[in-house]
């Protein structure tokens, strides 16, 4: 009974002096933080992507492949540029002529009911349609390892990209998403302030 309670009191004293568990979450404080979200960890599945600064905080890129969220904010944000550039210039005065009867005195906000009534929607519904079949046979392309790298439809008229180094064709890249993001968040915001107002460009 004695040595028991003697082996007892040695193994409480030496556990006294053994070295402390590592638990999980002070391995996950330890970890690469995100640039942009510098209080999260960085999602590691945005590595080597242009424009990558860690901000994926829902980490959709968990669970989604890194390629296809990459090739819809692309076309998400070039549709934006276009749009907020198509919406403002209606305002501003601008139309493609000959113009309807029926169109005259449209404005932005007030054109989309006018479209429906008439016909015009069909067919912008119709002729996106067919763009967006078009985009994603490209993208199944890519999903399945073609090398084709994402919203990359080998259009360049005016030859940004042409003879340019590795480095050079990144920073062009970088600024289509920089403003493809900016103009997602633009777009929002004119259509949010041309509805309240009611008013022309600049919709205050």
């Amino acid at each position: 009974m004695k040595t028991a309670a003697a082996f007892a009191v040695l193994a409480g004293s030496a556990s006294a002096f053994a070295p402390a568990q590592t638990s999980k979450f002070s391995t996950s404080l330890s970890a690469e933080k995100s640039t942009a979200l510098p209080f999260l960890p960085y999602p590691e599945n945005l590595k080597g992507y242009v424009g990558d600064v860690g901000f994926d905080p829902f980490r959709f890129s968990d669970f989604v492949p890194m390629d296809f969220l990459r090739e819809a904010e692309l076309k998400h944000g070039r549709i934006c540029m276009m749009a907020w550039l198509g919406f403002c210039a209606v305002d501003c005065g601008f139309r493609i002529y000959p113009l309807p009867e029926a169109y005259e005195g449209l404005t932005s906000v007030t054109a989309h009911d006018a479209l429906v009534e008439y016909g015009a929607m069909g067919q912008m519904f119709l002729w996106f349609g067919l763009a967006e079949v078009i985009g994603s046979i490209a993208l199944m392309q890519t999903m399945q390892g073609s090398g084709r790298e994402p919203g990359d439809y080998g259009l360049d008229p005016v030859g940004f990209l042409t003879d340019k180094s590795e480095e050079e064709v990144n920073r062009m890249k970088l600024r289509e998403l920089k403003n493809g993001r900016l103009a997602m968040l633009a777009f929002s915001g004119v259509v949010t302030q041309a509805v309240l107002t009611q008013g022309p460009f600049p919709y205050v």
